[in-house]
């Protein structure tokens, strides 16, 4: 395994990091215990979940994927083992089951902080991430941004108060956002450096050879102001893996089992995939290790975080941190890019 610090930190987290959010649904308790044993056995020490996983989020499983994860840290003692990233969820999602509000007033937080914690069963996470933003932005497979009428109000300054709050309790020790915009990251940065607040260390956001589009922007932000990315959905969905090359569908693919994640599962993410699938033949690598080595290797990486549902697709996985991709397998991953520019967003 391949270890990276995060940013402004002494912290090492693992460069693949294991995603849980199938932890409870697509996984068993059971299931689940044997992922995080072999992942931790593997060298990846880097977890990270939700407070709405398992996912697609329903009432019935909320926060089981956290439960999941505090029966393993019970069983096997193995917290002090894991560098634990959880989130809060954000409003605008239909979730209001969680709590009264889903926003990030000093209440919500301190509330969703407390489940989180007590489900986990532990006293601390060391990244504690805002899910999505709170106000209406572009995220979750909308590029642009659409002026439409937003009743938030600038908050940012309150919010890093309150984590600071929760840094000084002990409760947590880092900080992150996730499905965040320039916009939004550079202003949480600023109110950081003016008021000596906690600081972003990293954003977790969608990163995979069908969607680039952190690389407009945020790329940019990232390797100036010193944040990590943990890029997820790295197989998007499953269709870097090649599941679905050569007209095969396997109904218990995710994008079929979910069929709400259609911008997996357009045409031209199916032809672009085909085509990086030649590339990895070429050069005689898998489409999995083509895809997760291409993620790996950025400059503004943290850590890939990825998820699998059997043990077998996560040891695949894991055994790409060994994958290093030369300039020519990356000018034909240039040409292909330059086709089908970012059919995933």
């Amino acid at each position: 395994m391949k270890y990276s610090n995060l940013p402004n930190k002494t912290t090492k987290i693992s460069k693949i990091g294991l995603g849980t959010m199938t932890f409870g649904q697509q996984n068993t308790e059971a299931e689940g215990h044997a992922q995080m044993d072999y992942a931790l056995e593997n060298g990846v020490n880097f977890f990270d979940t939700a407070e709405m996983y398992s996912v697609p989020a329903k009432k019935e499983t909320y926060g089981s994927t956290e439960k999941i994860i505090g029966t393993w840290f019970k069983k096997t003692g193995n917290r002090e083992n894991v560098i634990l990233a959880t989130k809060i969820a954000g409003p605008n999602r239909n979730l209001n089951y969680m709590r009264e509000e889903n926003d990030f007033s000093p209440e919500s937080l301190t509330y969703a902080l407390n489940q989180s914690l007590k489900r986990l069963q532990t006293d601390y996470i060391d990244l504690y991430q805002l899910h999505w933003p709170e106000r209406k932005s572009n995220m979750f497979g909308a590029l642009g941004f659409k002026v439409q009428e937003d009743p938030w109000e600038d908050n940012f300054h309150s919010v890093l108060e309150c984590l600071q709050v929760f840094i000084n309790q002990g409760k947590i020790r880092n900080i992150g956002v996730s499905n965040e915009t320039p916009w939004g990251l550079m202003h949480f940065l600023e109110e950081s450096k003016k008021h000596d607040l906690p600081r972003m260390a990293t954003i977790q956001n969608p990163y995979s050879l069908v969607n680039r589009n952190f690389e407009v922007g945020l790329s940019e932000v990232c390797h100036r102001e010193n944040v990590g990315l943990l890029a997820y959905s790295p197989l998007a969905f499953g269709v870097l893996t090649g599941k679905f090359l050569n007209g095969a569908n396997p109904q218990n693919a995710r994008i079929n089992l979910f069929p709400q994640f259609a911008r997996y599962n357009s045409e031209n993410t199916r032809e672009a995939t085909r085509r990086y699938n030649e590339i990895a033949n070429d050069f005689g690598l898998t489409l999995t290790e083509l895809a997760l080595a291409f993620v790996n290797q950025q400059p503004f990486l943290s850590s890939t975080i990825i998820g699998a549902t059997t043990l077998e697709q996560l040891k695949e996985n894991i055994n790409t941190i060994k994958v290093t991709l030369d300039e020519n397998v990356l000018a034909e991953i240039e040409k292909i890019q330059s086709i089908y520019p970012n059919p995933a967003p």
